[in-house]
């Protein structure tokens, strides 16, 4: 009688891009191989669809955001409201809404308007701010951008005011594309008062003093410790890549007006300048930055020209 040979057969097992050969395995163990690969795509979606959020960004700034950060003139909204025909009716999505300085006052040409920001500071000042004024006709949620779906139905009209360049662009036009209706559209807006790249001197000089007390580089996030990345490619060069159809600049101009209390309030609201950066040197910090104000213009009255840009793209 011959000697009978056992055979054991080898199944090819993937990991990553390596192919390794192993022995049959057990249930239990095929369990546990199912579950870590389920695990594995699932993080890699996450990868793909969900951005680094620092919600250290705008960390203490709610509350002064709304009273000191430049407000969109009315005459930006009339601007929308002749581009986009707004009539009262149909719905408004505002994409890193803060506390609500475009979302509120646009409210009143739309029946709906959906509001999101990541920040629950911004979401709580934006109630806030919304229940002074009667604004009832808002929904508030707190989550990214990148985050809508087709659940929040359909929108006329989507806003993002100075915060498209904090968000995964690419992936944000995607999923937005399909939240509009044929006729709609999406607008990012911009009050143009960025005093990194101001020429008047008293802003150079507030410039300055920031400098002086957080060192050359512009800070961003990290609690002080990140820096500012250029934005690039320009959100122009984004849009003309996705699915819309074409775009378009409007400008609008304004005049803006400060005090020193009012302008350091705007400094402690920016990503830049956040007052927590500053510890315990923040009243050192309020010094110098008024003797340099004062010393520009004595008055401590300061107004200045400003450029509000809307960039609008449509679905079609």
């Amino acid at each position: 009688m011959g000697t009978q040979q056992s055979t054991t057969r080898h199944h090819p097992i993937f990991l990553g891009h390596w192919l390794f050969l192993s022995p049959p395995l057990s249930p239990k163990t095929r369990f546990i191989a199912s579950l870590q690969n389920l695990k594995s795509k699932i993080d890699m979606t996450q990868l793909k669809t969900l951005p680094t959020y620092d919600p250290s960004l705008f960390e203490g700034a709610a509350e002064g955001y709304a009273q000191y950060r430049t407000k969109y003139p009315s005459v930006v909204f009339d601007k929308l409201a002749e581009i986009f025909n707004l009539n009262g009716q149909g719905r408004l999505l505002d994409l890193g809404t803060g506390p609500g300085l475009i979302s509120i006052p646009l409210r009143t040409r739309f029946e709906e308007v959906v509001a999101i920001d990541p920040d629950p500071g911004m979401i709580a000042e934006a109630k806030r701010q919304a229940a002074a004024v009667g604004a009832n006709n808002i929904t508030w949620l707190e989550q990214g951008a990148e985050l809508i779906d087709p659940s929040l139905g359909k929108f006329k009209l989507t806003t993002i005011g100075r915060a498209f360049h904090w968000m995964e662009r690419e992936l944000v036009l995607e999923r937005l594309y399909e939240l509009l209706t044929d006729d709609g559209g999406l607008a990012l807006l911009q009050t143009g008062d960025n005093p990194w790249e101001s020429n008047l001197p008293w802003k150079q000089a507030a410039v300055g003093v920031v400098k002086k007390w957080l060192g050359e580089e512009r800070r961003t996030g990290q609690r002080g410790q990140g820096t500012r990345k250029p934005v690039d490619p320009p959100h122009e060069v984004v849009i003309a890549n996705s699915a819309f159809a074409r775009q378009e600049n409007y400008e609008v101009l304004f005049e803006k007006s400060w005090t020193v209390d009012s302008y350091l309030g705007y400094l402690y609201t920016t990503a830049f300048s956040l007052k927590i950066f500053y510890g315990d040197n923040a009243p050192a910090f309020e010094t110098d930055l008024r003797e340099a104000l004062l010393a520009v213009e004595p008055s401590g009255h300061f107004t200045e020209e400003l450029k509000a840009t809307i960039l609008v793209a449509w679905k079609h």
